[in-house]
């Protein structure tokens, strides 16, 4: 199933995507059915069966406000799984890859209170002039967990989804100078969605997912890669967070950024600026569309074409 999170009539609610309308869950199920999606995943074995027979309360995709699946995850940690990305970054930094990189999958904690939805503005910070994009893959954790095998990893994983882990370069390039993070340079901004899809939809019992990944800027493909491409499997990547800490529902578990899925690896390209359009698709995940903005001299929200936001 393809869950969203979603607005109509001024109320909010988790919904299926089928058919290309979506069900709200809440309301066809007469309120049995919780209106967060988190509440719905910590008991899903619960509500699976009647979500299967939720037929009424349908709306077409322009009648409703699409926010980002999970709005308000556990938490977020966004791993660096592709080497091809961490190859190529530190490169063009004149670095190698440290040996460190080929022994543990690590991650940092990203800010699980700046999510942001499909198309949503995403504002640039104050003092960045080097806004990047990064195209992701994301998992979510299904139940409680501590000390996972990467064997035993995708009885936990709920679903998968898209993520973008917007990146303000400069920011992020002065702060880890001194040895920490990143932290401003990313905590402004995470977009997720359109859809969170459930697992059984993928082949899980292979080490790593066979999905086509791209990234568009202002119609203009900018990246390709697969999620196959992963150094570590998700199993591994869960394995590591879960050592010694226990995993909770509706914890974000994002792949890092594909090869290629970030300006930061690409000659001749220019960082993102107010009024540009990001397009992120994977296979079978669909596509999250955001576009870039400022804040004017009134506080306000703008593209560069002038009109509020």
């Amino acid at each position: 199933m393809k869950f969203v999170t979603f607005e109509v009539d001024g109320k909010t609610q988790a919904g299926i995507y089928k058919d290309s309308r979506i069900i709200g869950l809440h309301d066809a199920s007469n309120g049995i059915i919780p209106a967060d999606l988190v509440r719905i995943i910590i008991d899903y074995p619960q509500y699976q069966p009647l979500i299967e027979q939720c037929r009424n309360g349908d709306y077409a995709l322009e009648d409703i406000t699409l926010y980002a699946p999970l709005p308000r995850p556990t938490s977020i940690r966004d791993f660096y799984a592709f080497e091809e990305h961490v190859v190529t970054a530190r490169g063009k930094r004149g670095l190698d890859v440290v040996p460190e990189w080929y022994e543990i999958p690590v991650f940092y904690f990203s800010n699980h209170l700046a999510v942001k939805g499909p198309e949503d503005v995403i504002l640039r910070p104050k003092a960045c002039e080097k806004l990047d994009y990064e195209l992701e893959i994301a998992c979510v954790i299904g139940k409680e967990g501590c000390n996972i095998k990467a064997s035993q990893a995708k009885d936990y994983i709920f679903g998968f989804m898209i993520m973008n882990d917007w990146s303000a370069r400069d920011l992020q390039a002065q702060e880890m100078k001194v040895g920490l993070g990143p932290a401003k340079g990313k905590d402004f901004a995470t977009s997720f969605g359109p859809f969170l899809v459930t697992a059984d939809e993928f082949s899980l019992d292979q080490r790593k997912l066979d999905l086509h990944m791209e990234a568009f800027v202002n119609g203009e493909r900018y990246s390709s890669g697969n999620a196959k491409e992963m150094y570590y499997s998700f199993g591994e990547l869960i394995e590591q967070a879960s050592r010694n800490v226990t995993l909770y529902p509706g914890e974000v578990i994002g792949s890092g950024t594909v090869g290629s899925g970030c300006i930061l690896e690409q000659s001749g390209r220019e960082f993102l600026k107010p009024g540009d359009r990001v397009d992120l698709s994977i296979a079978h995940l669909g596509t999250l569309s955001n576009v870039v903005g400022e804040e004017d001299a009134h506080g306000l929200l703008s593209d560069d074409g002038g009109d509020t936001v």
